[in-house]
C-alpha cells in the first residue's frame, strides 16, 4: 500500500481499536507489572512515529507540502505567466518531496501536485470543475457541500474545502482583480470569472451554512446558431425569423426564469447584429460575450467601504445615450433602469435588446411596467403602457422544461392597445406532443399569424417568405 492511500485511510484502524487492542485487533501483551510487553511498546512507539511523521491524513500531508513551497516561492514571481510560475513550482515540489523522503506513485504524485497547484493559481477545489465543460452550474454550500448542474441536472460531488476559511479564501481570490469585497458590512457579491462566468457569494451572517458560492458557466466557446437547433432550442424557421428581427433594428425583450438560458439566447441574438454597428453594453457582472469589434462595455460598480461611489445600471442607461450607440444591450433590466431603457427605445435607437425575469410574455410586460413604476416618477399606468408598447417589438420567452433542456416557448409581438391593455400575438409557439424516455416531446411551431411589423421590415428590404409563418403549410390557432 503506497504513502496516500495509507493516508488517506488515516488512522482509523488504529483510533476506534478499544483499550487493550492494537491496530489488527490482537491483543496487547502486558507484562507481569501491568507495563505493556517490550514488543507491544516497540510496535506502538512505531505506530505514533509514522504518525507524527505522515501528519495523519491526506490533507495534512497536502497543507504541509503546500506551506513549505509557498514559503520556498520567490515573491516577486509574476502570477500572469501561468505556465512559468508552474513550471517553477512543480520543481520546488519534486525538491520538497525529494527532501522529505516522501514516496509516492506517479498517478498520486500527480494527484498532489495539480491540487497544490489549484490551490495557488487557480480556485481550489473548483479548479477541476470550472475546468470541465459539462458542468453548467457550481454550487458551494458551505465547505462540505459542493453540487453541479451537469446536463440540466443537479448531482453532488465529491469536493470538500478544509474549512469555510478556505472557502473565503477562494471567494477573496474571484472577488479582489474585481475590485470588489465581501465582509461581514457587505455579506454578498456579484462578479465573474475571467472566462467571463457569472459568480454569486454570500457569506455570514446572511448565509447560515458557510459562505455560499454560485457559478455559472459560460462555454469557453459561445454557443452557435447550429448548436441552439441541435439542442432543440430553436429551429431553423424560428433562427431565420429572430435573424431577420435583428437586422430589421426591432426591439427584443428575452423572457424567462433563472437558469432557462436567457443570456446564452442574447448572446445567439447578438452575433446577427452587423459589424459596422457600434454597441454598447450595460451588465451587473460583464457576462456578454460579443463577437463584434465595435463594442463598449459598461459595468455597475458597488458602493465602497463608506457606501459611496455606486453606479447603477439607470446611470449607466442614460449615460450610454451620450456615447452615440447603434444599439444598447442591457444584460438584465431589474429595477428603475426599464424606464430609461423604454425611452431609449422610443428616441431613435432601434434594434436594442435587454432580458428579463418573467415565466411568459404577459407577464414579462407586466414586470416591465412594475420595473419603470420603482424608476421613482409618479407616471399613470396608461402613460407606461403606452411607452411599452411603443418601445417592445418582440418578446421571447424561453424556459428551462422538466427535463432539464432549455426551449424557446414563444415568439411573441407586441401589437400596441387596445383600451387599456397591451395586445400580444404569439408568432410561434412551442407545442408539447409527449414526455418520453425523460425527455419533453414537442416542438416550436408558427401560429400562421404574419406579424405587423413586416411592412416595416420590408421596406428596410427585408422578405420572408411565407413558408416561415406556417402560411400553407398547417392551420392556424
Amino acid at each position: 500500500m503506497s504513502l496516500l492511500q495509507r493516508l488517506e485511510r488515516g488512522q482509523s484502524d488504529t483510533e476506534q481499536a478499544p483499550a487493550g487492542e492494537n491496530a489488527n485487533n490482537a491483543p496487547v501483551k502486558t507484562s507481569g507489572d501491568g507495563g505493556t510487553s517490550r514488543l507491544s511498546s516497540a510496535r506502538a512507539q512505531r505506530s505514533s512515529s509514522a504518525g507524527s511523521g505522515q501528519k495523519g491524513s491526506y490533507m495534512e500531508l497536502k497543507t504541509r507540502v503546500q506551506n513549505r513551497l509557498l514559503g520556498e516561492l520567490d515573491p516577486g514571481l509574476d502570477i500572469g505567466e501561468r505556465d512559468e510560475v508552474r513550471r517553477t513550482i512543480k520543481e520546488l515540489f519534486e525538491q520538497i518531496l525529494a527532501e522529505e523522503s516522501i514516496v509516492l506513485t506517479r498517478p498520486e504524485r500527480n494527484r498532489l501536485f495539480s491540487q497544490i497547484a489549484d490551490e495557488i493559481l487557480g480556485f481550489g477545489p473548483l479548479q477541476p470543475l470550472l475546468e470541465d465543460r459539462e458542468i453548467t452550474e457550481i454550487m458551494v454550500n458551505g465547505h462540505s457541500n459542493v453540487y453541479i448542474e451537469k446536463r440540466g441536472k443537479i448531482e453532488k460531488v465529491p469536493v470538500t474545502f478544509q474549512s469555510d476559511e478556505h472557502v473565503m479564501r477562494i471567494i477573496d481570490r474571484i472577488v479582489a482583480p474585481l475590485g470588489r469585497r465581501v465582509d461581514e458590512a457587505s455579506p454578498y457579491v456579484d462578479a465573474r470569472l475571467p472566462d467571463g462566468s457569472r459568480v454569486n457569494a454570500v457569506i455570514s451572517p446572511i448565509s447560515l451554512v458557510g459562505p455560499s458560492i454560485t457559478i455559472r458557466m459560460f462555454s469557453k466557446d459561445p454557443i452557435s446558431v447550429d448548436q441552439m437547433i441541435d439542442f432543440g432550442t430553436l429551429t431553423p424557421d424560428a433562427i431565420t425569423f429572430l435573424k431577420a428581427c435583428v437586422r430589421g433594428e426591432l426591439n427584443i425583450v428575452i423572457a424567462g426564469g433563472t437558469g432557462s438560458g436567457k443570456t446564452t439566447l442574447l448572446n445567439v441574438l447578438s452575433t446577427f447584429i452587423p459589424a459596422n454597428q457600434r454597441i454598447v453594453t450595460i451588465e451587473n457582472a460583464a457576462e456578454l460575450q460579443l463577437r463584434q469589434e465595435h463594442v463598449v462595455t459598461l459595468e455597475t460598480r458597488p458602493p465602497n467601504i463608506e457606501g459611496n461611489g455606486e453606479i447603477d445600471a439607470q446611470q449607466l442607461v442614460v449615460n450610454s445615450l451620450r456615447m452615440r450607440p447603434d444599439r444598447i444591450i442591457v444584460g438584465e433590466i431589474r429595477a428603475g433602469e426599464a424606464l430609461d431603457m423604454l425611452q431609449a427605445m422610443n428616441t431613435g435607437h432601434e434594434g436594442s435588446m435587454t432580458t428579463a425575469h418573467a415565466n411568459s410574455p404577459r407577464d414579462a410586460i407586466a414586470r416591465i411596467e412594475t420595473m419603470t413604476l420603482m424608476s421613482g416618477y409618479e407616471l399613470p399606468v396608461r402613460a407606461i403602457r403606452e411607452q411599452i408598447s411603443s418601445a417592445v417589438d418582440l418578446i421571447v420567452q424561453v424556459d428551462r422544461m422538466r427535463d432539464g433542456s432549455r426551449k424557446v416557448i414563444n415568439i411573441t409581438e407586441v401589437v400596441g392597445m387596445e383600451g387599456d391593455v397591451i395586445t400580444l400575438t404569439d408568432i410561434f409557439r412551442f407545442e408539447q406532443t409527449g414526455y418520453e424516455d425523460d425527455k419533453v416531446v414537442g416542438q416550436l411551431r408558427a401560429t400562421g399569424l404574419r406579424p405587423n411589423f413586416m411592412e416595416k421590415m420590408e421596406a428596410a428590404g427585408i422578405h420572408l417568405p411565407p413558408s416561415i409563418f406556417g402560411v400553407g403549410l398547417r392551420k392556424n390557432f
